[in-house]
């Protein structure tokens, strides 16, 4: 599955081969405003879905980002310690945050897909 899955607390979760590319949308980043500072996870730190991952801290406010899948960090985004202003220029791209190899695949199934995440957006 290469499609873009959704949490209702506004994470992405891009999935190639057992490994999934994890980051904040582009809601999420408007509603924070300006970033300021992101403390991303270790790799080898175990995450479960649902559970704090990394913690992403604007002028406005600090939020956590939560895994949106069980997993086993494998990499985080370097680029984020220098200019974690890059989640606000390209959310869903490079500013990806971390990735991780993936517990349970099954577990995609609970996300949203982006039709359906539009529409959750909608009710907000």
């Amino acid at each position: 599955m290469s499609e873009i899955r959704f949490t209702k607390d506004h994470e992405w979760i891009h999935v190639d081969g057992g490994i999934g590319t994890v980051g904040i949308t582009d809601y999420a980043q408007s509603q924070l405003g300006d970033v300021v500072f992101v403390e991303l996870p270790e790799a080898g730190r175990n995450v479960t879905q649902g559970g704090e991952a990394a913690v992403v801290e604007s002028v406005k406010a600090a939020s956590e980002v939560y895994s949106p899948v069980a997993g086993t960090v494998v990499e985080s985004n370097g680029a984020l310690a220098d200019k974690p202003g890059l989640i606000n220029e390209e959310p869903e791209a490079g500013a990806w945050m971390f990735k991780l190899r993936l517990a349970d695949p099954g577990q995609l199934a609970s996300l949203m897909d982006r039709a359906a995440y539009e529409t959750y957006l909608s009710t907000l």
